[in-house]
């Protein structure tokens, strides 16, 4: 796992669909916008003039942690796909990106064909394997 690939709301875009499509793929939101979808490089997240001020760039070192935006947006990931941005960011914050990524890395594998899964898909994208 690549940390530039760890957005700043916590989202591991290696596990995206945009970023896994064989066609046109998505370089992960701290890529180059040319390939990201229209909604990845209009997203109030990414361009947070806060978040541009803090480096390495996550949502919990801003002072406005956690917003309406990340909220939602949690709550979204949460009920559609079982995963929180808040709890990645939680664990970066407290274990470091390594141990984070390492987890996602394992987390994410699918315990069939062990290919990376997709967090918007209930199953392996290689071998159709249901995910969960």
């Amino acid at each position: 796992m690549i940390p530039r690939l760890i957005a700043p709301c916590g989202m591991n875009c290696e596990i995206c669909l945009g970023f896994q499509r064989l066609k046109n793929p998505c370089p992960g939101c701290r890529g180059d916008n040319t390939a990201k979808p229209g909604y990845c490089q209009k997203c109030i997240i990414a361009n947070c003039a806060e978040l541009n001020k803090i480096q390495p760039g996550f949502c919990y070192d801003c002072p406005k942690y956690s917003c309406k935006r990340l909220k939602q947006l949690d709550q979204r990931y949460r009920t559609k796909y079982g995963m929180s941005m808040i709890e990645n960011l939680e664990s970066i914050k407290t274990k470091g990106l390594v141990h984070f990524s390492n987890n996602e890395t394992e987390r994410w594998r699918c315990r069939n064909c062990g290919e990376q899964l997709c967090v918007h898909r209930p199953f392996c994208l290689k071998c159709k394997t249901p995910s969960k």
